[in-house]
């Protein structure tokens, strides 16, 4: 069964923010900065978590993976936003 992730990340090194940023990309759809949406199994779900253990500095970074539940009983995703209107993001995006 898919579930519903919300991984967020707090990458100390540039380098390794474009790395955890590449990675993510392959995994979801990318909503913010450093926060993603992902539809995972179990199996995706441990892939993505190894890789991102081989990039992370565990003393220094954060990459949080929130579960929202089960993606065939969860609805429509409904995002609002308080300041700057929320936008989908341009797929092309590129960190620096």
């Amino acid at each position: 069964m898919r579930r519903n992730y919300i991984v967020t990340y707090d990458i100390c090194d540039p380098k390794r923010l474009r790395k955890v940023f590449k990675i993510c990309k392959g995994f979801g759809r990318h909503l913010q900065l450093s926060v993603f949406e992902c539809d995972l199994n179990s199996v995706e779900l441990i892939e993505f978590e190894y890789k991102i253990k081989e990039i992370i500095n565990e003393n220094e970074d954060q990459v949080l993976f929130i579960d929202l539940g089960l993606c065939h009983a969860r609805g429509e995703l409904i995002i609002t936003a308080l300041g700057q209107t929320y936008s989908k993001t341009v797929e092309s995006c590129f960190v620096a």
